[in-house]
């Protein structure tokens, strides 16, 4: 193998993935993905479909799952920085309702992977953000559900971000450090917390 580090997370099922980066004067190169590489440290997932997206500062973007058609998911930052978190649906888990974040950024180019079974977020921290993705099935409309961003009793610690919970998903009264606002889709601002949408 050789050419990727591959860390179990507290969490059963998730892991982090640092690839190799051969560098010199001129700059740098990384295999991003190698099946075979993934295979011996016990990977055996099959993508089928790569998504780009690209935000900006304070944007937050889930809590999301699949209900009918749950993907697998490996991600990683290209430009920026973002606060990736994956929180156990998987009812039958020891770890249920529990979360675990890391921060992925083009200058320690790691990979997250996060398995069928887990809503998924991210908190842009720097001014642009671009956010790439491999995913175990293809997507299928109508199918997401979500999660509270800010449920108490998940409790994730967004970092530099402030404000008080008011019993909701809004934004509204959330800042990151530097003032910048909070910014979430209506649809992410509206999801209710774990005890209303899943049974522990």
């Amino acid at each position: 193998m050789g050419q990727i580090k591959v860390s179990k997370c507290p969490i059963e099922g998730l892991y982090v993935i640092e690839p190799a980066v051969h560098g010199d004067a001129r700059g740098y190169f990384m295999e991003t993905y190698n099946q075979r590489d993934m295979e011996e440290a016990g990977l055996t997932m099959n993508f089928v479909q790569d998504n780009q997206s690209c935000s900006t500062k304070g944007v937050l973007r889930g809590l999301h799952f699949q209900k009918q058609f749950p993907q697998g998911k490996l991600v990683r930052v290209i430009k920026g920085s973002v606060f990736d978190v994956a929180v156990d649906l998987r009812s039958d888990s020891e770890t249920y309702g529990k979360w675990f974040g890391i921060e992925l950024t083009e200058e320690n180019k790691k990979q997250f992977y996060i398995p069928e079974g887990f809503a998924h977020g991210f908190l842009v921290l720097s001014d642009v953000a671009e956010f790439c993705y491999k995913c175990t099935d293809f997507y299928h409309p109508g199918d997401e559900g979500g999660l509270a961003w800010n449920d108490p009793e998940i409790g994730i610690e967004w970092p530099q971000l402030t404000g008080e919970y008011q019993g909701n998903a809004s934004a509204e009264g959330y800042t990151l450090e530097d003032g910048t606002p909070l910014n979430l889709s209506d649809k992410d601002q509206k999801w209710a917390p774990l005890k209303d949408t899943f049974k522990f």
